[in-house]
């Protein structure tokens, strides 16, 4: 762990424009710096970089952080591993803090495979320069129309025929066998002898996001070996669901590219690469799992699926579709013709050739899922019901209800049924699917002592002046309400968090008239805005405003000046909290409440009007949302239940024309 003085010490030297320039071509335009945009492709420069602040903020893709998080974003690195290269970038000494035994044990065993899985990658690459690996390994690599280039980048190997020839390299060169086991990379027999894990294969490494090589893909050629791929087991340093066959050559084109091509076999990925199409994985030998999804959201939320046309690549589609689409990303999914897979069909044809291809015949995940199905349920009713069905549960994974609500339009259409139809399946689904995971939260809150009713109501008004009028903690409707809330509340919510990330400390001077006015003292915009939510115990619905309003009180109550604060939000280790800081601080931030043009002259003047108005301004969405979440239980209720929701719908009606008269949108 990098101590905290040497943290502050990297941070306070880093220069952000210094920073930035390394990766970027920056034009000075006033007291700032701009430039395109390297996280987008764009011609018009949008990207600032502010020295006196230390930020940069992109105003098209909207990626804004600190030194140190343009280092993360950029070369897609770990905080540590950031602080790192700029502690080398200023020539800062790291001391690591002390550690337990036990730490240095566990650090120095994982250190010790990396370090062996290296060697093992040399080992490999070298054997391709014997006369065995250049016969085989290297004749297979140049007859898949491999070339030296992209074997060398690669790293692709050979693995030779002796059954202990590898372990004992790796012995002489000082090796223990624990490790050459442990990385599995040797094969501990009953007698207690090692033999090579892998023999007479060609070999593909795996690197981690980072480029450390964590594990190896053998490839057998002979056509009698039922073992066509041995891949390494699951080691400390390498977790098969968690990793992706060339995401560390492919993480940077994803990025820009805004895309990522999922493919199934080693040589499709390695061959995609030669050709120019670099942003493609492929699932390690593995069937696509959640946590390779959530690996490639870091870089983009569009996958292209393209697998084999065959039946096992078919329903393998069908099921990546749902994990995509679950984890709220975009799915599409095209089939290459007959016979062809992205390595023979890339040597078939040219760069332009391929992408063309792959433009065309691009399809919607849902769209392909339901033709795939329709092709199969033919003219049988029942099949097709059970279809329409399917597909209904496949839109409610979608988290984004405007996503969903388009997919619910397009599928209804497709069916010739009506939306409402759908609509209705999909919410059974969807309310389903959340009281079975309001179980597991259940169960998992149990343990640690939380209230779940008290957490789902954190969306919801709540307490002294906007109480529910019922008095009964959210139905399962108020529930499935959140995201929805959560969409309706952002602006209101950004809004607050805005006031505070640039005027948290800044006194707010109300007249001796004013129902604000506090005899014993200003209070700051921070305190008066914490306090307006905590009265009401009223938690943000995104939970990145959340979590940067909850570090920014952390360290406004260690008595940190705004600027400090700031500062150390965007320096943090939660790149989120960063990210939410950069863009609510920037100077580009445009109050929602109130227009410019009718502001007073100056901050202070203008702050006492426009803060207690936005305040009002999110309870009025606030109420908003739980007018909808009622009227949404109105559908269903029994005729008592309905005259309860009926009126607390008129109270709420009351207190929202208050709110509206004192906002100057009703006149009294």
């Amino acid at each position: 762990m990098i101590p905290r003085e040497t943290v502050d010490l990297i941070l306070d030297t880093a220069r952000i424009e210094e920073v930035v320039g390394d990766f970027v071509t920056l034009k000075r335009r006033g007291s700032n710096y701009v430039a395109c945009c390297p996280f987008h492709n764009e011609k018009t420069p949008s990207f600032n970089v502010n020295p006196a602040r230390g930020i940069y903020k992109c105003f098209g893709c909207g990626k804004a952080g600190s030194a140190v998080g343009f280092v993360m974003e950029y070369e897609h690195m770990t905080y540590p591993e950031a602080l790192r290269y700029l502690a080398q970038k200023y020539h800062i000494e790291v001391q690591e803090e002390e550690e337990t035994a036990e730490q240095i044990a566990a650090r120095q065993h994982s250190e010790s495979l990396l370090a062996v899985s290296e060697y093992a990658r040399k080992f490999f690459l070298g054997q391709l320069q014997t006369p065995e690996g250049h016969a085989v390994g290297l004749g297979y690599y140049r007859t898949r129309g491999i070339e030296d280039a992209t074997i060398e980048q690669w790293s692709l190997g050979w693995a030779p025929s002796g059954r202990t020839t590898f372990v004992e390299a790796a012995r002489q060169a000082g090796y223990k066998d624990e490790y050459l086991v442990d990385a599995g990379l040797a094969i501990k027999q009953e007698d207690g002898s090692l033999i090579d894990k892998f023999r007479e294969r060609v070999m593909f490494p795996i690197h981690s996001v980072s480029g450390r090589v964590i594990a190896f893909s053998g490839r057998t050629l002979k056509s009698d070996n039922p073992a066509k791929y041995v891949n390494s087991p699951e080691t400390e340093i390498y977790i098969k669901s968690r990793n992706l066959l060339g995401i560390y050559f492919a993480k940077s084109s994803i990025s820009k590219e805004d895309r990522c091509i999922l493919v199934e076999g080693n040589v499709d990925v390695v061959m995609m690469h030669q050709m120019g199409i670099t942003n493609v994985v492929a699932s390690c030998g593995t069937s696509l799992t959640e946590e390779q999804i959530r690996l490639i959201k870091r870089f983009t939320e569009n996958i292209t699926i393209m697998y084999d046309g065959d039946s096992a690549g078919l329903h393998a589609a069908i099921r990546a579709i749902s994990l995509i689409l679950k984890e709220g990303m975009n799915p599409r999914v095209v089939f290459l013709p007959d016979g062809d897979d992205p390595d023979s069909f890339s040597r078939k044809h040219t760069l332009e050739e391929v992408q063309a291809y792959i433009a065309a015949h691009e399809q919607d995940g849902i769209a392909f899922k339901t033709d795939l199905m329709l092709s199969e349920a033919g003219n049988d009713p029942l099949k097709k019901a059970n279809l329409i069905n399917e597909i209904a549960d496949t839109v409610a994974l979608i988290p984004d209800a405007i996503k969903r609500q388009v997919y619910v339009d397009t599928v209804a259409k497709r069916f010739e049924i009506e939306a409402d139809i759908i609509q209705d399946r999909v919410r059974k689904t969807r309310e389903n699917n959340r009281r079975t995971a309001a179980k597991e939260n259940a169960r998992s809150s149990a343990k640690n002592g939380n209230d779940v009713a008290a957490a789902e109501e954190g969306v919801f008004p709540s307490a002294k002046n906007y109480a529910d009028a019922t008095g009964n903690t959210p139905s399962s409707a108020y529930a499935a309400s959140a995201n929805s809330a959560s969409r309706l509340l952002e602006p209101s919510e950004r809004e607050l968090l805005g006031f505070i990330l640039r005027y948290g400390r800044t006194a707010l001077q109300f007249e001796s008239d004013s129902e604000f006015y506090d005899p014993e003292g200003a209070q700051t915009v921070a305190e008066f805005i914490d306090a307006a939510l905590a009265g009401d115990d009223i938690r943000f619905a995104n939970q990145a405003y959340q979590s940067a309003y909850d570090n920014y009180f952390a360290l406004y109550d260690q008595g940190l000046e705004q600027n400090a604060i700031v500062l150390a939000l965007l320096n943090g280790e939660d790149r989120t909290v960063a990210s939410v800081t950069a863009d609510l601080s920037t100077e580009k931030y445009e109050l929602t409440v109130h227009n410019f043009s009718d502001a007073l002259t100056t901050t202070d003047s203008w702050l006492v009007t426009f803060v207690p108005r936005a305040i009002l301004a999110y309870h009025d969405k606030r109420l908003q949302v739980r007018q909808e979440a009622l009227k949404t239980r109105l559908a269903g209720a029994g005729p008592e239940e309905q005259l309860e929701i009926l009126s607390s719908l008129s109270r709420i009606n009351e207190i929202k024309k208050t709110i509206n008269i004192k906002l100057g949108r009703l006149k009294k």
